[in-house]
C-alpha cells in the first residue's frame, strides 16, 4: 500500500508540473512544442499512472501487505484481500481509468472552437482530474460483484474495446506502410545516392525473411499434437502463408501499378510481418498444440515475470504514440471525424512570429511552449478521450495476458477462447484492409482515393 500511495504521490506532482504553463520548466533540453502536444503529454502521464499501478498489484508481495490491514480487506473485499491483487484489481483499475475518461468525453463532446469554456477543463485543472481518477480508481473497489459477475462482463467490454482499438491500429498500420514507402520513394527519386535504394531492399528482404521465420516456427510449435490434430492451428498458419504471398503479388500487379506507381512490396512486407505477429500471438493461447508451454493447464495464478513487463512497456509505448497519432487532426479526417477546413488546418501550422519572436535568450532559458488553438481545436477533444478509453481496455487485456475470471474462484483464472479469435480476426481484418487499399482504385477508378 506504501508503494501504491507514494506512487500516487510522485504521479501527482508530475501531473501538477507538467501543464501547459509549466511544461517549459520541464526539460531546458526539450525542444519547442505545442500546447496540444503537452496537454495529450499529461493524459498520457496518466494513462502511464494506471498501468504502473495495474502492474503493482500484479506483485505477489502487495497482497501480503494488503492483507496487514484488516479494515481495507474488511470494508472493500469483505475480509477477502485477493479480490484487491491481482488480476481482479487490474480490472477494477482500469475500469476506474475508463470511466474517467468516458467523463472527460461526455464534456467535451462538440468542443470546437478553444473560446468554448469546456477547452479550459481540457487544458488545465491537472490537479483536479488527477484527484478525480484516484476517486473513480479507489470507488470502484468498492463495486459488488456478485459471484463475480461484475468482473466477467467487464472483461467481455474489455475484449471488445481492446478488439477495436486493434482495428484502429491496423487502419494506422496500412497507412503508415504506404506513407514510409511513398517517403522512401521520393528520396530515391531525388537522391543520386543508392542507399535508399539499399533501404528499401535490405528492409523488404528483412521483414519477409522474419515472417518466413516466424510462419515455419508457428508449424513446428503450434501444429502438432500427440492428443489433437491442431486442425484449426494449420488452418490458421496455411492462410497466414495464403494471404502473404497473395498481398505480395497483387501489389505488384500491372493493374495496381497503374493506379498507384508507388505500390510495391515494402508495404506487402510490412502487413505480413504484422500479421504474423498477430498469428502467432493468438496461437500462444492454445493449450492442446502449443508445444511452447512447460506444463499443461488451465488456471493461471496471478504473477509478474521479466517478460510480462518488457511487453506492457512496449505496448504502453505503442498504445500512446497510437493514441496522439489518431486523434491528431490529420488521422481524425481519415475516419471522418476532422475539424476545421483546410484553410484553418493551416493555421495550426508553427506561427512564423511564433519563431522570429524568440531571441537567443529566449532559446537558451529552453522549451517554448506556444498556443496552437487560438481559433479552433487542434484535435477532436472527445474522440482522443474515447482513444484513451480503448487504450486502456487495450493495456488492461494485455497485462492480465487475455485471460477471463472463474466465477467459481475469482482468485483463478482460464485461457480466453475470445482472445484467440480476437488476434487470429485481427489478422484477417488487417489483410483485407490493406487488400482493400491496393483494390479500390482499380476497381472504382472514377473515385479519388488520395
Amino acid at each position: 500500500m506504501g508503494a501504491i500511495l507514494g506512487t500516487a504521490s510522485c504521479a501527482a506532482s508530475i501531473a501538477c508540473c507538467c501543464g501547459s504553463a509549466a511544461c517549459s520548466l520541464c526539460c531546458s533540453a526539450c525542444p519547442s512544442c505545442k500546447n496540444s502536444t503537452s496537454t495529450r503529454i499529461v493524459y498520457s502521464i496518466f494513462l502511464l499512472f494506471t498501468t504502473i499501478i495495474s502492474c503493482i498489484m500484479l506483485v505477489p508481495k502487495v497482497e501480503d501487505q494488503l492483507q496487514k490491514i484488516n479494515w481495507l480487506c474488511e470494508k472493500a473485499a469483505k475480509a477477502d484481500c485477493r479480490e484487491l491483487v491481482g488480476y481482479i484489481a487490474v480490472y477494477r483499475v482500469s475500469f476506474g481509468a475508463v470511466m474517467f475518461f468516458l467523463l472527460l468525453t461526455v464534456i467535451m463532446f462538440g468542443v470546437k472552437s478553444s473560446k468554448d469554456p469546456r477547452s479550459g477543463i481540457q487544458n488545465g485543472f491537472w490537479a483536479i482530474k488527477f484527484f478525480v481518477l484516484i476517486g473513480i480508481i479507489v470507488g470502484a473497489f468498492f463495486i459488488p460483484s456478485k459471484d463475480g459477475k461484475f468482473i466477467q462482463a467487464w472483461m467481455y467490454i474489455g475484449l471488445i474495446g481492446a478488439f477495436l482499438f486493434i482495428l484502429l491500429q491496423l487502419i494506422l498500420l496500412v497507412d503508415f506502410a504506404h506513407s514510409w514507402n511513398e517517403t522512401w520513394v521520393e528520396k530515391i527519386e531525388e537522391s543520386d545516392s543508392k542507399f535508399w535504394v539499399f533501404a528499401r531492399a535490405g528492409s523488404t528482404f528483412l521483414m519477409y525473411a522474419v515472417s518466413l521465420a516466424g510462419i515455419i516456427c508457428m508449424f513446428v510449435f503450434f501444429t502438432n499434437s500427440p492428443t489433437s490434430k491442431c486442425g484449426t492451428e494449420k488452418f490458421v498458419v496455411s492462410f497466414q502463408l495464403v494471404m502473404s504471398c497473395v498481398v505480395s503479388f497483387i501489389a505488384v500487379t500491372p493493374a495496381v501499378q497503374n493506379r498507384q506507381p508507388q505500390s510495391g512490396l515494402l508495404q506487402a512486407a510490412v502487413i505480413s510481418l504484422y500479421t504474423t505477429y498477430l498469428a502467432w500471438s493468438a496461437l500462444s493461447y492454445s493449450t492442446t498444440c502449443n508445444k511452447l508451454i512447460a506444463v499443461s493447464k488451465t488456471d493461471f495464478e496471478p504473477d509478474v515475470d521479466a517478460q510480462s513487463v518488457i511487453g506492457v512497456v512496449i505496448t504502453f509505448f505503442l498504445v500512446i504514440f497510437n493514441c496522439v497519432r489518431t486523434s491528431s487532426s490529420s488521422q481524425v479526417g481519415k475516419l471522418g471525424l476532422k475539424y476545421g477546413s483546410s484553410e484553418e488546418k493551416n493555421e495550426l501550422d508553427i506561427p512564423e512570429e511564433a519563431n522570429s519572436s524568440r531571441s537567443v535568450g529566449d532559446k537558451n532559458k529552453g522549451q517554448h511552449v506556444y498556443d496552437d488553438e487560438d481559433s479552433i481545436v487542434a484535435y477532436s477533444y472527445s474522440f482522443f478521450h474515447i482513444m484513451m478509453m480503448l487504450a486502456t481496455l487495450y493495456l488492461m487485456m494485455t497485462i492480465t495476458n487475455w485471460y477471463k475470471p472463474s466465477v467459481s474462484n475469482l482468485n483463478k483464472l482460464s485461457n480466453s477462447d475470445a482472445a484467440f479469435w480476437v488476434k487470429i480476426s485481427s489478422s484477417w481484418v488487417c489483410f483485407g484492409i490493406y487488400l482493400w487499399t491496393l483494390c479500390a482504385p482499380v476497381i472504382f477508378p472514377d473515385r479519388d482515393f488520395s
